[in-house]
């Protein structure tokens, strides 16, 4: 038998070296190319097979990833973290092109102020834009508490019309008729929210509920409560709460409309009377353009520290929503800023006495809005 000569062994050695590093640079390119989708049902299971009768291999929950495996004709074959492979159907998760758009709003306002907070009336997914084509993804339950960070107003989709023939009415001698101008679509709210555990998205806005103490829910005399912020409580015994503490409230009242350019039009103070045991209003400030958040703050008058509460107004023509988001554009605004003393709410900068307390701004809320003279007596 004939030994292999030094040179010839290392050939071999060479040629089992580079197939060594052939496999291992194979097999991390199949690393680097795999495809994952990840589960937007509720809860759904993989199958052993595509067909009418099949076994559950697994069960599969709402943000699971998932290794795909094999493409089939509306069926992917998929394997889970633990090894579990098997198949689901393409509509019942997202890719990765998606998953990264939640991703990416929820880097982007992971800090972002809170202007209110809300209630989920109903189960729902967050969307990674407004309206109801967007992409869903994350389950959130019924009365899940999220934070509201910013509004859009998108066009509300319509259900299909049947056209008939129009009439042909005979015009008279030298006069044409103007076609009628369509009128515009109709807007539904949406807002991007988050959740305790740092998830963005959006929710559309009548699947929320404002987050609105019950004692001054029923005192909105037909408006809708948008937000509601303490200023300060007060001591009543005799109160219905814990401890006999009362909270004041400073909130803001809007109508029952989806797609207004503002986030609310009047502002109504909130202070309990101690001897009736009851609430009263101790200021309102009607038809104002105004846009969420509000501030609410501790600052010494005198020697006193009182609540202060800030907002902003439109001052220059009339708002409008941005075409292309449905974002409000306010245009011109300026800051209103209030404080307490007692029961009587006083603009900061005017001077005390009785004329300051609860008069309306006089703002026209409907094309200007612009200040008109504040009466005196």
């Amino acid at each position: 038998m004939q030994v292999p000569s030094f040179f010839s062994r290392r050939l071999i050695s060479g040629a089992l070296l580079i197939l060594v590093l052939i496999g291992g640079c194979g097999r991390f390119r199949s690393h680097e190319n795999r495809e994952y989708v990840y589960v937007w049902a509720k809860g759904t299971y993989l199958r052993d097979r595509v067909a009418p009768v099949s076994n559950r291999v697994a069960e599969v929950v709402n943000g699971q990833r998932l290794e795909v495996i094999e493409h089939g004709r509306r069926f992917l074959k998929v394997k889970t973290a633990k090894g579990e492979v098997g198949w689901i159907e393409e509509h019942g998760v997202i890719d990765q092109l998606i998953y990264d758009r939640f991703t990416q709003l929820a880097r982007e306002n992971a800090h972002a102020p809170v202007v209110a907070t809300a209630v989920l009336q109903e189960d729902y997914w967050l969307r990674d834009a407004p309206g109801r084509k967007s992409n869903r993804f994350l389950f959130l339950p019924e009365n899940a508490t999220l934070q509201l960070l910013m509004r859009a107003s998108v066009p509300k989709p319509q259900p299909a019309q049947i056209l008939l023939p129009a009439i042909v009415q005979p015009e008279a001698k030298g006069k044409k008729e103007t076609p009628a101008a369509p009128p515009p679509p109709a807007l539904e709210d949406y807002w991007l929210v988050r959740d305790g555990a740092g998830h963005v998205g959006w929710v559309r806005g009548r699947a929320l509920d404002e987050d609105v103490p019950d004692a001054i829910a029923g005192l909105a005399e037909g408006q809708k409560i948008v937000a509601a912020y303490v200023l300060k409580t007060v001591e009543d015994p005799q109160a219905s709460v814990p401890g006999g503490r009362v909270p004041e409230y400073v909130t803001m009242l809007a109508p029952w409309k989806d797609g207004l350019p503002y986030d609310f039009n009047q502002v109504r103070v909130f202070t309990w009377n101690v001897r009736k045991h009851r609430y009263e209003t101790a200021f309102r400030e009607r038809n104002i353009a105004g846009y969420l958040p509000v501030t609410v703050s501790q600052q010494t008058f005198g020697k006193l520290a009182e609540p202060v509460f800030s907002y902003r107004v439109a001052t220059g023509d009339a708002p409008a929503l941005d075409p292309q988001t449905g974002m409000v554009k306010p245009g011109a605004t300026t800051t209103e800023s209030f404080h307490m003393e007692g029961v009587i709410v006083r603009r900061i900068g005017e001077e005390p006495g009785p004329q300051a307390r609860a008069r309306p701004s006089g703002r026209a809320a409907e094309h200007h809005l612009r200040r008109h003279g504040r009466p005196r007596g």
